[in-house]
């Protein structure tokens, strides 16, 4: 069998926005991948969901693989011709034991190819705000791992050397050998008031950074409770995250968001959370999935009526996707759509139609259906037929308004929500480390939520809650659930902001810079 090819590559530190470009390619296209415990589970979604996937990393206190067995996994699986991608936390060349495995490939005769990653020695100092070499302050960089403590007998590190060469020293993997570390390097001439910053977690949204000197930043960081991974960055470019401190410094940085909308739908909304700096929190309380049966909305999109001459409604990105879904199956595209006047209720919608080919008749200004049914008032809807393809539960206040100014309305599932399996016991568990904000964006995450905690509900005591508009948090009063925040533009950009400015006069600091 001719042998399939593994790929080295590395992830970054932490954000997965560190993933260079090649190594996504090569997930998007592997059959299995081979990662460790230090990386963004979200990384693992690049892969098709046919790949098959590995854990080989350490984890409390274990390996779940030697390095040899993973070596020997590797070949094994480039012999039986597959596309293999061994996904390994920062750059799998630098402290990532990646040179042994590409050697163990070499010896097999296995094609493979390195995709660097950035390693946490610059990356993790970097969204600290300190650059690891800056004119003036350092003009060199020295990257050493710490797993040795060199207090305690021989070590292949020149500790004493590196005392005395000057610029920024990075210590990887050193938390645990940091007081024996500190020891050599002032026994070897480095001064006491040598600027010390320990980052752990760096490029989480979980970092934390402590500084100080060499003298106290062991107490400091003991004090902090800081605990691995951590990486020690020693000389005068620590003092710079004062003045340029920038990733612990934005609007949502240290809170913990809750997000409760269905997982095909939540993506937008995390990425946006991330990016202003909170830690979002997965817990879909429905999850979007296909109708038993569509002998409705066939019937309704391509029956004797047909959609000439009709409204055609899209309420949510669902809709769209579910409608274009069956007429793909039954080999139609937009141009089925030809006579219809086609509505779209958001900007996420409109853009999804835009997207297949339509562009819609009429976006309303505003998303809630009280307001669209304003807009749409000044039109003659007598006897006119109104097709609103949407979710098998969801709301009818849409369909009433339409049917009060003398619609003939058909409101027709498109896909169903479901409770996805066990989140339940994700619930209580996620609650019960602490949430600062929940936030809902339909009535029915409202709703579901609370039916997933039933007695149990007490566990949002504490937490705020965040609507993306006045009808949710209508539904979110109704259940005796208090509303803290309201979205003014009802979309998930409008939510996520809406937080921001929530906190705006709020940012954290980090809770152990001392």
């Amino acid at each position: 069998m001719k042998p399939g090819k593994v790929y080295l590559v590395g992830a970054g530190p932490g954000d997965p926005g560190l993933l260079t470009v090649k190594g996504a390619r090569a997930l998007a296209a592997a059959d299995v991948v081979v990662y460790d415990r230090l990386l963004d589970p979200s990384l693992l979604r690049l892969a098709s969901a046919a790949a098959r996937r590995v854990f080989v990393g350490k984890e409390r206190g274990r390996q779940a693989l030697s390095q040899s067995e993973i070596n020997e996994l590797l070949v094994a699986e480039g012999l039986a011709g597959r596309q293999v991608v061994r996904l390994k936390g920062g750059d799998p060349f630098v402290f990532g034991r990646g040179g042994e495995e590409a050697l163990a490939l070499a010896a097999a005769g296995i094609p493979f190819e390195v995709v660097p990653g950035v390693t946490s020695a610059v990356a993790a100092a970097a969204y600290a705000g300190i650059p690891v070499t800056h004119r003036g302050l350092a003009t060199a960089v020295t990257i050493v791992t710490g797993s040795e403590d060199p207090s305690k007998g021989d070590t292949g590190t020149s500790w004493p050397a590196l005392a005395r060469a000057g610029g920024t020293l990075v210590v990887l993997m050193g938390w645990a050998a940091l007081p024996g570390i500190i020891a050599t390097l002032r026994a070897n001439g480095m001064a006491g008031d040598t600027p010390v910053a320990l980052v752990q977690w760096g490029t989480w949204n979980r970092q934390r950074t402590v500084t100080g000197t060499l003298a106290n930043i062991a107490e400091r960081g003991q004090a902090a409770g800081i605990g691995a991974p951590v990486i020690a960055i020693i000389g005068e470019v620590a003092k710079l995250r004062n003045e340029i401190g920038w990733f612990d410094r934005r609007p949502l940085w240290g809170r913990r968001v809750l997000v409760t909308r269905s997982r095909t739908q939540s993506s937008r909304l995390i990425e946006l959370l991330t990016e202003l700096g909170a830690e979002p929190i997965e817990l879909p309380s429905i999850e979007i999935g296909p109708l038993d049966d569509y002998t409705e909305l066939d019937t309704a999109l391509t029956g004797s009526a047909g959609v000439s001459g009709r409204w055609v409604i899209f309420a949510s990105v669902n809709a769209v996707e579910y409608v274009w879904e069956r007429l793909r199956v039954m080999g139609q595209d937009a141009r089925h759509f030809a006579g219809a006047t086609v509505g779209a209720i958001g900007p996420a919608t409109a853009r999804a139609l835009r997207e297949r080919g339509i562009a819609p008749d009429f976006v309303p200004q505003r998303s809630v259906s009280e307001a669209v049914i304003g807009e749409l008032s000044g039109l003659d809807w007598a006897g006119r037929l109104a097709l609103l393809p949407g979710s098998a539960i969801g709301r009818d206040a849409l369909a009433v308004g339409l049917a009060g100014l003398g619609a003939d309305v058909r409101r027709v599932a498109a896909y169903r929500n479901v409770r996805p399996d066990g989140v339940a016991e994700r619930a209580r568990e996620a609650l019960g480390k602490g949430i600062d904000v929940i936030t809902f964006t339909s009535s029915s995450t409202v709703r579901n939520l609370l039916a997933i905690l039933g007695d149990d509900r007490y566990l949002l005591d504490g937490s705020l809650t965040a609507c993306i508009g006045p009808i949710t948090a209508a539904t979110a009063t109704e259940l005796g659930l208090p509303v803290d925040i309201i979205a003014t533009e009802h979309n998930v950009e409008g939510l996520a902001d809406a937080l921001a400015r929530h906190f705006a006069n709020d940012v954290t600091t980090s809770a152990s810079e001392t």
